[in-house]
Order: C-alpha cells, then structure tokens, then sequence
C-alpha cells in the first residue's frame, strides 16, 4: 500500500488520455525522483496554463490574451478562414506552411447521440464573421468522421444560406502519399475518385 499522497498523485495522472495505471505509477515515481525545481517547476507550469491560457475573441483558438497570435498576425489573409473542430487541429494545418488565412475553432462536431447540438459549438459566431462581408472563403476542415462530415455539411448549408457569394470548400480526402491501393479501404478509395483533378 503507498502512501495518501502518491496513491493521488497516480490517480491524478492515471486520468490523463492514453495514461493507464502502470503509466500514471511510472510517472508518479518519477516526479518524486526529481529534483524540487524539476518538480516544482511542472507544478508550476499546469499552474500557469489553467489560469492564463482562455480563448481567443475572434476565432476561439488558445490564447493568453483577447486575441490569439494569428489573429493579431496582419500578415494573415481576413478574406480566408479555416474551419476545424478543436485548438489542437490548428497545429498541424501550421506545420504545412500552406494556410495563410484565419481560423475558426467550433469546439467540437455536432453529435446528437452525445447531446452536441449546433448551439454548442460556435456557429452562430462563425456565421457572424462571414456575415461581416470580409470573407471570400470559407475552408472546412472538420476530420472526416461520420460527426465530422455531418458538421461540415451543417455548416455549409448555413453559409450558402447566409452568404451565397462566400466559396465554401472542403478539405481533399483520399490516398495518403506512398500508400499502396491494394491496402486503401474502399470508402478511402472511393473519395480519391470522386476528387481526382487534371494533372
């Protein structure tokens, strides 16, 4: 039996995603191996997060202040938004260097069996940006999961509703590079087709 405060802290741990028992035991023990700075130092740094980080005014990505850094970002295209469904998948739409518009975070995909309806994420905000008339597209990469596409479709049919002359796109799906077609499924195979373009 451990002592009250390890069993917590492995308890605590063992609640973080991908995180099993044996894990959260690992890393409780590796806290109290560290240092008091090291330790002190991780304590500090969840400290800080939970009360500076919130979310942006405009497009509700992380921020530490009213406005996230791309949307104070003036080199960053007003005209272009990008639509994802949570902060983490700003990252890697970053990392390709390809995107230079704005983004818009909804907080999730609609899912009715769990109870999200529309008025739980932030479409009304996103329809209120569009309805502006800055913007000239809007990017729809919500992921391509059943509650994904139903949420890209909810949203598309709200645009075209709103701001006919607004273009609304979809993210391509298909084959990953250096994929093999003997091995594609076919619902992946099938969108490949349906979004071929002239070479």
């Amino acid at each position: 039996m451990q002592p009250a405060p390890i069993q917590r802290l492995v308890t605590e741990l063992g609640k973080l995603p991908g995180i099993g028992a044996r894990t959260a035991q690992r890393l409780a023990f590796h806290v109290l191996r560290s240092s008091d700075e090291e330790a002190l130092a991780l304590a500090d740094a969840i400290r800080e997060v939970k009360a500076r980080i919130g979310l942006c005014e405009v497009c509700f990505n992380l921020a530490d202040g009213p406005r996230c850094r791309i949307c104070q970002d003036e080199r960053r295209d007003p005209e272009l938004i990008c639509v994802v469904e949570e902060p983490q998948d700003v990252i890697p739409i970053e990392r390709t260097h390809e995107f230079r518009g704005r983004y818009h975070v909804l907080g999730g995909a609609l899912s009715p069996i769990d109870g999200i309806d529309p008025g739980d994420l932030k479409i009304a905000e996103l329809y209120a940006r569009v309805e502006d008339g800055e913007v000239r597209e809007v990017v729809l990469a919500t992921n391509p999961t059943t509650t994904g596409e139903a949420t890209a479709l909810h949203v598309a049919e709200g645009l075209r509703g709103r701001a006919p002359d607004v273009a609304v796109t979809r993210l391509a799906s298909g084959l990953p590079v250096g994929a093999d077609l003997e091995y594609a499924d076919e619902v992946t195979l099938g969108k490949a087709l349906a979004g071929r373009r002239t070479l």
